[in-house]
């Protein structure tokens, strides 16, 4: 008895040990027939998608144990056939139960404890799928704690779930490529605004939405808008699209799953939106099951684009799995039309066949089977199967397809790094452009490329805001009509006539509605951003931090920030107020051509007038007086030289020019105020500690700060425009930043007190703003810059500014050139001088023959007596001078009249 229960304990312990062994997966299960062991998959039949995953992974076990003569035990698990009430009853899982039955859905409970039945009944030694993370985050706890290898067939891992639960491995490839692929579109076609539809309870949507906005945001598009879809919510759906159908914007980018967006496109259909100018994007997992879809579906999709993940379906060995899947599938669901596999069955096959693989080594232990399938590469149905880290490598092409007919056409293809091709192969061409593509079939039948917007409505007009808070109401003013107890508002000013202008221009009726804002530029230009306007109209400057928040038309005006200051007189030195006609060489060639001439005049007369000789004092002084006294009297009568008489005239006569001039200069110095800054740079007022002004709800503040280093409690806000001329008068602020279009705006009304100064700092000229991406702003850029070049904007400018008191001060004006220099006159010198030097070369040349003719002396003295005689008759200068006795020798050629 004792050796029997001696016995008996040790086959019990026997039996003990190699159910442990099993369990833990090391006993050494490889028998004679080849059997492997036991490989799980959990899927969803009530789905097209676990359909094929079902017959796929059958498929990948027969053909793995035809090639290599090893079988495996493919236990699949219908999520949907586990009553969830007989899963609660098994002890194990109440602690589970009790802890995620409250924030998990039932399938999604249901699948996570077909795992524990999986582990703890069919000692499974890996577990294939789910196919959503809700699914697999809690298959993926229970599969780490016992040890067991999860190869999840879910869209989109969290990176820090492979990190946290180390038995999971993402065998599903990452798809947000293909979100640059469609981006790619959106550029070809240009395209600058898409809404995004997608499944509210979808955990992928938010990777998904990320990528796809940072994708559109490199090609110069954004998400207009965000619809989240509640699944199978008829009612609210249609509310929905309603409410789409009544925006400006038409491209759509659909990621839904199978039944929520065939439901999407029935309804879309019955609202009119897949007719003309309407553009409909879909992705994975919708797109690669468009295939499997019936005639009355496909009716309701027409002119769908799709980017679908990519099957390479030419490969022989791709063509025997597609024959063996048809018939597979064809008997096991009759009642579905299509047999095609899709890209989810590629998948599980290749899942099957990698976990076939890793489990067909000799040593089996569950880490050991997760290392070998880590370790995996090999050419798959679906692509290349290996592995980084506990993640496969991510689909790097993508197909482009278009519903038209009862089917779909394939456009081509989109590579990652290459771009669009027509095929793939290593021989093709690739482009970053669609055009090599075939042409695509769009939605209400049309060949051309819709718009992919259309624009406002009588009835839903373009909300444009209008500030109120601008300073200067010349550019934009908004009142308030009292019209009994309604209140309605009049816009004014040249940015709302140059609106109105451009609209003008455009080739579409573009209705519109002003919208008074009370806010800061800044907070105005993000209203846009907030889809509280469509757009803003007024004086606001184009700056590269708006660009965040909206886009802007090209300027309508002149660009730049200048500074304001007060005028000086530039004439407060009146005691030498006298010399300012003429520049200092101008008087010293004005004396020194007088006395020049007087030089001359006095030398060819000098010996018919005693009063020119005397001692050299004498002479000198006589000189200097003949020649200044001649500027004012011409004494013609006293000259006796018809050479010293020419010279005068000339003298005279650019003297006489000259008097004038002076006279006319100095009474306009007299008359006219000639103005300069009181400040003449920004460094001074820096230096001076002074205060500087500029409008309160502008960017020029921040500017003063940020750029020019004003100190913050230097730097005084105006709320209004009149503020600002009292508060320079009254030295409250030393100089004032202005926009330039606004600071002519300022001289016009305040010409004579103030001017501009410094230099102009480069910031953008005044724009209309946009969305981002606007449809509406390449066409009222190119109607904008139209009303500049015909010279509308210029007559709208000057007839603004004609209007104030006083037009704007030129500081270039040519009056600033307060005195003339001898340019003005070198042709009255040259002449002068020319004359008075002709009569000095004559003079001298006639005395130099006089005295070479000593042999008429005779001749020379008749001639000297001659006009001595009549020198007496006519009593030269005065009768003192005719009494005095003519002491010049009778032999000297000076004595001789010319």
């Amino acid at each position: 008895m004792d050796k029997f229960s001696a016995l008996l304990s040790f086959m019990a312990f026997v039996l003990l040990l190699k159910q442990i062994l099993i369990v833990e997966g090391i006993s050494d299960i490889t028998k004679d027939d080849g059997f492997m062991g036991i490989l799980g998959a959990i899927v969803d039949n009530s789905s097209r998608i676990g359909k094929e995953e079902s017959v796929a992974m059958q498929i990948a076990v027969e053909d793995f144990f035809n090639k290599n003569n090893q079988r495996l035990d493919l236990k699949i698990r219908n999520s949907q056939g586990d009553p969830l009430q007989a899963a609660l009853a098994v002890s194990p899982l109440l602690a589970l139960a009790e802890r995620t039955s409250a924030t998990l859905p039932a399938a999604a409970l249901a699948r996570a404890l077909t795992a524990r039945s999986l582990i703890n009944m069919d000692q499974v030694q890996a577990i294939l799928g789910p196919q959503t993370w809700e699914e697999v985050s809690l298959v993926a706890e229970i599969g780490s704690k016992s040890h067991i290898p999860i190869m999840s067939l879910a869209d989109a891992t969290p990176v820090w779930a492979t990190e946290l639960c180390t038995f999971l491995v993402q065998a599903s490839p990452n798809k947000l490529k293909q979100m640059e692929a469609i981006a790619a579109m959106v550029q070809r076609w240009q395209w600058h605004q898409v809404t995004i539809i997608y499944e509210d309870k979808d955990f992928s949507a938010p990777a998904v939405l990320s990528h796809l906005s940072d994708a559109l945001q490199e090609v110069g598009a954004e998400i207009s808008h965000y619809l989240a879809i509640q699944p199978f919510a008829s009612p609210s759906l249609s509310e929905e699209l309603q409410r789409l159908k009544s925006s400006q914007f038409r491209v759509f980018v659909v990621h839904l799953s199978l039944p929520v967006a065939v439901e999407l496109f029935e309804k879309a259909k019955i609202l009119n939106m897949m007719e003309k100018d309407y553009v409909w994007i879909i992705m994975d997992p919708f797109a690669s099951l468009v295939h499997s879809f019936n005639a009355s579906t496909i009716s309701s999709m027409q002119g769908i684009v799709g980017v679908k993940s990519y099957i390479p379906e030419n490969e022989s060995r791709f063509q025997d799995f597609r024959h063996k899947f048809r018939q597979r599938f064809s008997s096991k669901h009759p009642e579905v039309v299509n047999h095609e596999p899709s890209i989810f069955a590629a998948e599980a096959y290749d899942v099957a066949w990698t976990a076939a693989l890793a489990m067909s080594k000799k040593k089996q232990g569950r880490q050991q089977i997760k290392s070998n399938i880590l370790q995996s590469d090999f050419d798959g149905l679906s692509g290349k199967i290996n592995f980084t880290g506990q993640t496969i490598a991510p689909a790097l092409t993508y197909q482009i397809i278009n519903v038209n007919g009862e089917s779909y056409k394939e456009l081509g293809f989109w590579s990652d790094g290459r771009g669009f091709s027509e095929t793939i192969g290593e021989s093709d061409t690739f482009k970053y452009s669609m055009n090599a593509l075939g042409q695509v079939f769009w939605p209400g039948g049309i060949r051309g490329t819709p718009k992919g917007w259309s624009p406002p409505t009588s009835a839903n007009p373009l909300k444009i805001g209008v500030p109120t808070r601008a300073t200067f109401k010349q550019y934009v003013e908004v009142e308030q009509v009292h019209l009994g107890n309604n209140i309605s508002y009049s816009y004014r000013g040249l940015a709302i006539d140059v609106f109105k202008a451009t609209l003008q221009e455009l080739p579409f009726h573009l209705p519109y509605k002003f919208l008074p804002f009370d806010g800061t530029f800044d907070a105005l230009v993000e209203q846009i951003h907030l889809k509280n306007f469509d757009a803003a109209v007024g004086s606001i400057s184009i700056l590269a931090n708006r660009y965040q928040h909206a886009e802007f038309t090209a300027p309508y005006t002149e660009s730049g920030l200048v500074m304001i200051v007060p005028v000086r007189s530039r004439t407060r030195e009146k005691a030498w107020l006298f010399i300012k006609p003429f520049t200092n060489v101008m008087w010293v060639l004005i004396g020194a051509t007088s006395i020049y001439n007087g030089f001359v005049i006095w030398l060819i007369e000098r010996n018919h007038c005693p009063e020119l000789k005397g001692s050299i004092s004498n002479q000198v002084g006589t000189l200097i007086w003949l020649a200044f006294s001649t500027l004012f009297s011409l004494n013609a009568n006293k000259l006796n030289s018809n050479l010293s008489r020419i010279t005068m005239v000339v003298w005279l006569f650019m003297a006489l020019v000259i008097t004038q001039t002076y006279t006319a200069k100095l009474s306009s110095l007299l008359t006219l105020s000639q103005l300069e800054p009181n400040v003449v740079d920004i460094f001074a007022l820096q230096n001076s500690n002074a205060m500087v002004g500029c409008a309160e709800a502008s960017y020029i503040s921040k500017y003063l700060k940020e750029v020019l280093h004003f100190r913050p409690n230097n730097i005084k806000n105006f709320s209004r425009g009149d503020e600002y001329a009292p508060a320079l008068r009254r030295r409250e602020v030393a100089a004032l930043f202005l926009d330039l279009p606004l600071a002519k705006v300022f001289l016009a009304e305040n010409c004579k007190s103030f001017t501009m100064t410094g230099p102009t700092y480069k910031v953008g000229g005044f724009g209309f703003a946009f969305p981002r991406g606007s449809q509406l702003l390449p066409s009222v850029t190119q109607a904008m810059l139209k009303v500049s070049e015909n010279g509308t904007f210029r007559d709208l400018e000057q007839n603004m500014l004609a209007s104030q008191k006083c037009m704007d001060v030129d500081l270039e004006d040519d009056r600033l050139n307060l005195s003339l220099s001898p340019s003005y006159f070198w042709v009255l010198f040259l002449f002068t001088g020319g004359t008075s030097s002709m009569a000095l070369a004559i003079y001298i040349f006639r005395a130099y023959n006089s005295m070479s003719m000593s042999e008429h002396n005779v001749i020379w003295k008749l001639m000297i007596a001659v006009m001595k005689h009549r020198g007496n008759q006519r009593g030269r200068f005065s009768g003192k001078v005719s009494d005095i006795a003519l002491t010049t020798p009778t032999n000297s050629p000076m004595a001789t009249e010319y």
